[in-house]
């Protein structure tokens, strides 16, 4: 890790887990594309020309992100991971929260033809990352259902209401972001969360 790469967290602001937790879990790597729309959240670009995100814009959007969800109907959550890593923790936090999951490739109509067996009619949609879920994430849009996203720095937000800047293709960040999202719904519910870490990583 780059000297540089530790980030300096403001003095009054509690972080959901350590700077560190989120560092070494390799939250804040993003690629060596960057998009206008993610600029907010990019702390730097490193001299390998991977650009760095901002852990602290990743924690206080969890937060947003948390509240938000919690003000829906369990089941009216849909949750999509065509991402490999992505797989196991959207399962988890669809588990957790009483929402559907989706996970692999996602069959066009779902959300759109009421004759596919699997149609759902959601009120919030969840996306591992808005390039591999765009069939998801164009469905959604079109029959007006909000979008919650994790984004890297390679992302175009346009049809992404609520941004979680996060490196959304390694196995750690997506397994301790999901976890975290996951905890802090059912702590604005006042619900128990029990679950441990490792529960939400995906298997090697």
């Amino acid at each position: 890790m780059e000297e540089a790469e530790v980030q300096v967290q403001q003095p009054d602001y509690e972080m959901l887990v350590q700077n560190d937790d989120y560092l070494a879990a390799g939250v804040h790597i993003g690629t060596q594309q960057k998009t206008k729309d993610m600029m907010p959240h990019i702390y730097r670009v490193r001299s390998d020309g991977l650009y760095v995100l901002d852990v602290q814009s990743t924690d206080k959007r969890i937060r947003a992100a948390a509240k938000f969800i919690a003000r829906y109907s369990p089941e009216k959550v849909f949750v999509v991971s065509a991402r490999q890593y992505g797989q196991r923790p959207a399962q988890m936090l669809a588990k957790v929260i009483g929402a559907k999951s989706t996970v692999g490739r996602f069959i066009p109509g779902t959300l759109t033809n009421p004759k596919y067996p699997g149609y759902t009619e959601p009120d919030l949609l969840v996306v591992t990352d808005p390039i591999g879920d765009v069939q998801a994430v164009t469905e959604a849009v079109s029959i007006g259902v909000p979008v919650v996203g994790f984004c890297d720095t390679n992302n175009q937000t346009t049809n992404i209401d609520l941004v979680i800047p996060t490196n959304n293709k390694g196995r750690k960040a997506l397994g301790l972001v999901y976890w975290l999202l996951a905890r802090e719904i059912m702590r604005a519910k006042g619900q128990p969360f029990t679950y441990t870490l490792e529960e939400f990583e995906a298997e090697l």
